[in-house]
């Protein structure tokens, strides 16, 4: 039976994340973790994770919401975290055991610091809960810049280059122009090539893998950036989890234009399937900004998109 967790990532009006550090003596001593505690006979998860917040750091959480669900095999215990968000809280954290406290950006935070259950939260907390599939005109360059440039303006930090319609050549072009400009904004751009993908690790941020590619994979690819997936399947998600990536888009949570003979997951089976993946995952498919909050309680780290989030302009 695993120990049934409930913790917060707790971030000031700055974005950064208190965390705290547990005492040599205990089980993964001396590692940083996200505050919170065991879910004790007869709570809530959120009622557990209240009690824990005010009694570790007397502080009242206000604006609570799912960010991921880690079940995690140490060897000699299980563990089932349930982690959220808390954007607001009442009072000033203080660390009422004794324990050491620290506020850091996420991009501080160093995953090797933190029990490895905890590891996903970080990369959860660095990615956006927006994230960009590129549209249309890759073949008319000055046009497409133009519409990235839009969507970075509009607050968008992870991008994915989708650019089928080029060869390897174009693509780099397109890629070297696009680079730089999402640097400007503090973006990651992601490759996303149809055949050869692995061989792009380096030349951005990350990779996005097809399913095809992910499947075909014995172990995650070395190499520094992000790693993602699409899945559509079960067995792809626990294969993506297998490997350790970074995230993995979910589709088609609803019906699309581009693929209207597909059968949608829905909601329900989006949440049923995730809830047991280690890693944070993109709603894909049907997807528009006004979901976000549906996706949050779902499960899913955020929406991915290419109409409703490619400027028409």
């Amino acid at each position: 039976m695993p120990i049934h967790v409930a913790a917060a990532a707790i971030l000031d009006n700055l974005g950064r994340v208190l965390i705290s550090k547990r005492a040599d003596h205990l089980h993964q001593g001396g590692l940083w973790e996200f505050p919170g505690g065991k879910v004790e006979a007869g709570e809530s998860v959120r009622q557990a994770l209240v009690r824990e917040l005010k009694e570790e750091l007397d502080i009242l959480p206000l604006d609570i919401k799912p960010l991921i669900r880690i079940q995690h095999n140490y060897g000699d215990r299980q563990v089932l975290l349930d982690f959220f968000r808390v954007t607001r809280f009442e009072g000033e954290a203080k660390g009422l055991e004794g324990q050491p406290l620290r506020w850091l950006q996420p991009e501080e935070m160093q995953a090797e610091s933190f029990p490895a259950a905890d590891r996903p939260v970080i990369t959860a907390l660095q990615l956006p809960d927006r994230y960009l599939i590129t549209g249309r005109e890759p073949t008319q360059p000055e046009d497409f810049l133009r519409r990235l440039d839009l969507a970075l303006t509009n607050g968008l930090r992870l991008v994915q280059l989708r650019a089928h319609a080029l060869d390897d050549a174009a693509y780099k072009h397109l890629l070297n122009a696009a680079s730089p400009l999402c640097e400007r904004y503090n973006a990651k751009l992601l490759v996303n090539r149809p055949s050869g993908c692995v061989r792009w690790l380096g030349m951005a941020d990350g990779i996005h893998l097809t399913a095809n590619q992910m499947v075909a994979l014995d172990a995650r690819p070395s190499g520094k950036g992000l790693i993602g997936a699409s899945c559509h399947t079960r067995k792809e998600l626990e294969q993506a989890s297998q490997l350790r990536l970074d995230y993995v888009f979910l589709s088609p949570v609803a019906p699309t234009a581009t693929h209207p003979n597909t059968a949608a997951l829905g909601w329900g089976k989006f949440s049923d399937w995730v809830e047991n993946v280690n890693l944070p995952v993109y709603a894909l498919g049907g997807m528009h900004p006004n979901m976000l909050g549906q996706a949050s309680q779902a499960g899913a780290q955020g929406i991915a998109a290419i109409r409703s989030l490619w400027p028409e302009g």
